[in-house]
């Protein structure tokens, strides 16, 4: 394909051993962290290394808010908050009704 511009995303998924190495077997980069400071340190890494999707246990996630919010409003890294092995803490659906509500001004979920 003379000319074509090939471009390849890069997805990470980042959390704990046991929550996030089945995501190996799809083909996707994974990497383990189970501290504060870890998850910090690997996030920042992964947006540095330009990885265009992470995905991110809520458990992980719920340690180091302010370190994801500052790509809130970056095109990437799509930062998408998953269930751990220990099933959903609520907080991606919490992000995605908060979401939905800033772009249609309305609670189209009504609790």
């Amino acid at each position: 394909m003379k000319g074509c511009v090939k471009s390849m995303y890069k997805v990470a998924v980042l959390g704990d051993r046991d929550s996030v190495l089945g995501f190996k077997a799809l083909g996707l980069d994974v990497f383990f962290a189970e501290q504060k400071e870890q998850a910090a340190e690997q996030i920042h890494t992964l947006a540095r290394k330009k990885y265009a999707v992470i995905y991110i246990t809520e458990t992980l996630a719920a340690l180091i808010p302010q370190d994801i919010a500052q790509y809130k409003d970056e095109a990437l890294p799509a930062i998408i908050l998953i269930p751990g092995k220990k099933g959903s803490l609520g907080i991606s659906m919490k992000n995605l009704k908060l979401s939905v509500e800033r772009a249609v001004g309305v609670d189209i979920f009504n609790d």
